[in-house]
């Protein structure tokens, strides 16, 4: 196995990143990058640990590059009061090899009939948030809103509302109707949106939109940042580089938000271009194989992406040179860090970017499978990850 010495990993990439907005540093072979911030994954643990581990997911983090991700409450016990945030914590302290955050519930069990104690959680979580489900209550939402304006966090909603689903699990587009599969309107999505903004503007709430899939809601935060609201999104690789008309009739497929209509995908890159969506979050939900092998309809939502966000941004982005890879860096670890209000710390990773190779999820250290990016060809193989001063991923070379 080749020894990894590039002058001692460039001085730990030059003594720490120092600077929190230095970007890359190339010796010629190896690129340095800084550590990826994810806000936006699901570790399953506690509750599912079928599923993915505390373990499992951050060693798959640290093998995308990453050194810290913001994990979901969707867990049971759900993180909705001291109690059952503390017996994520306990994990979290035991298992996590990189900087693992935990966001607290919105509302008790994330069940939307009362709010979760947020006071009570608020020095121990990252932000709040009822990922998976909407708040369907206008009057529940301005008060966590209100409550989270008070407690000096964000409030990091999944928009969606469910009375306009109709059993849908798939865009309500051309591919959905040509296959007689339910579609979900986009609608859904944007009309949640459009309520949010201006509870955030009445309460001056600090308000995260997740992982976004259509035209509607960019422009609907675009015109909302140029009216002053306090407000940042995200989105994930697959909406940018897949649209409906490439799905397939298989679990990999699908996840929440659907892959919308090709329109909304090149909406979606109009806005990491005009910076109106501020970060790259993988929405990395790893199921068993079983629930993921029951077809477009049958199969739970969700598909991993914390092994692949990296090289599939890099070689449809940068490589295209739609974006520079300093504006990639940007979206990946200093617009999340800065928003979520996380240090850079001394993280970095050390990649091959012009190293080609295809997509094997058998080598995925997530228990989860299921991608579209399966079988794909992608540019750019990390070598090794740092958190902390340690090595928390190595790539044995033969």
């Amino acid at each position: 196995m080749r020894a990894y010495d590039p002058i001692s990993l460039k001085e730990r990439f030059l003594d720490g990143l120092g600077e929190p907005y230095r970007s890359a540093f190339s010796d010629g072979v190896y690129t340095f990058l800084p550590g990826f911030c994810d806000v936006h994954v699901h570790f399953r643990k506690p509750g599912f640990s079928y599923k993915e581990t505390i373990m499992t997911g951050s060693s798959s983090a640290a093998r995308g590059g990453f050194t810290d991700v913001c994990c979901m409450p969707n867990l049971e016990p759900v993180p909705d009061c001291p109690e059952n945030l503390k017996v994520q914590t306990d994990i979290i302290a035991r298992e996590a090899v990189i900087g693992v955050h935990p966001y607290g519930a919105i509302t008790v069990g994330e069940k939307g009939g009362q709010l979760s104690d947020m006071a009570g959680i608020s020095s121990g979580v990252i932000a709040f948030s009822d990922d998976g489900r909407g708040v369907q209550s206008d009057e529940m939402m301005e008060s966590a809103m209100a409550e989270a304006k008070r407690l000096g966090k964000i409030i990091a909603a999944h928009c969606e509302v469910n009375s306009l689903l109709n059993g849908g699990y798939i865009h309500d587009g051309k591919y959905a109707k040509a296959h007689g599969h339910a579609g979900i309107c986009s609608e859904s999505e944007w009309r949640q949106i459009e309520r949010d903004i201006s509870l955030a503007k009445k309460t001056g709430c600090a308000y995260h939109v997740c992982h976004i899939s259509t035209k509607e809601s960019v422009e609907l935060i675009r015109n909302a940042k140029r009216d002053g609201v306090d407000i940042t999104c995200e989105t994930g690789p697959h909406y940018l580089i897949f649209d409906d008309s490439d799905l397939e009739e298989q679990g990999r497929w699908k996840m929440n938000p659907p892959l919308r209509d090709k329109t909304d995908r090149e909406a979606l890159v109009g806005g990491i271009l005009d910076g109106t969506i501020d970060m790259i979050a993988t929405d990395h939900a790893p199921h068993s194989a079983e629930e993921k092998s029951k077809g477009l309809k049958g199969s739970a939502f969700g598909i991993v992406g914390l092994e692949t966000s990296f090289p599939a941004m890099y070689t449809h982005f940068v490589k295209t040179g739609i974006i520079t890879l300093e504006r990639l860096i940007r979206l990946m670890c200093v617009n999340p860090r800065e928003r979520f209000n996380l240090p850079v710390g001394d993280g970095f990773s050390v990649w091959e970017l012009e190293k080609e190779f295809t997509v094997d999820t058998n080598e995925f250290l997530s228990k989860g499978r299921a991608t579209p990016f399966e079988g794909m060809k992608l540019f750019g193989v990390n070598l090794m990850t740092v958190y902390n001063g340690k090595t928390v991923y190595r790539k044995d070379i033969k």
